[in-house]
């Protein structure tokens, strides 16, 4: 699908589809790391045909970051319908919005389910065990997960140490919560997994 250029608040607002998930990305043009978020997210919402992605320069429009209290760009934020519910920073691989995208389908075809799975991404390495070990136990558990390898992407591999302050994988971020290595119990406590012997 086409991304949609916004111009005010207002119109952004009137662009929020109801009963959907909607994408902004909030970014800043000439900015190397807003250009390539652009690119790469233009790449991802050309695969997907049934996804709603807005963008809104900085530059030009004043009201929507600070509506939304973000002060860094590029940012990419999700919406359930207008209701604001999480950001991704920074640039990331196509293949990253790809799983974000995919990942709200995934939910929209659980209606069962009670609440939302939390936004998972996995930081690994082909050579690593662990990291197949954990892919597996999430795979087994039916928890959806974006796996950046970071033995082919330095930004991510960068982006991972700065977040936990070790180079180790694998590792797991849980909408903000980092654990490094397969700590089962505490994947298993932020993700609501019930204990088993498996």
């Amino acid at each position: 699908m086409a991304i949609q250029t916004i111009n005010s608040f207002k119109e952004l607002k009137s662009h929020l589809l109801k009963d959907k998930k909607n994408y902004v990305l909030l970014h800043k043009s000439g900015s190397e790391a807003s250009d390539c978020s652009f690119g790469n997210l233009s790449k991802a919402s050309a695969e997907l045909s049934d996804v709603n992605v807005l963008t809104v320069d900085v530059k030009d429009v004043r009201d929507v970051h600070t509506a939304y209290n973000i002060t860094s760009v590029p940012s990419l934020l999700t919406f359930e319908g207008d209701r604001f519910v999480n950001v991704v920073k920074g640039c990331n691989e196509p293949q990253y919005y790809i799983s974000l995208f995919e990942e709200s389908y995934f939910h929209a075809a659980n209606p069962d389910q009670k609440q939302r799975q939390k936004h998972v991404t996995v930081y690994t390495s082909p050579s690593c065990s662990w990291c197949t070990t954990l892919k597996n136990y999430l795979k087994q558990h039916n928890i959806r997960f974006t796996d950046i390898d970071v033995s082919k992407n330095q930004q991510a591999a960068e982006q991972m140490v700065r977040k936990s302050g070790q180079q180790g994988v694998p590792q797991t971020d849980i909408e903000g919560q980092i654990i490094v290595g397969f700590d089962k119990n505490r994947i298993n406590s932020l993700l609501g997994i019930q204990n088993s012997n498996n």
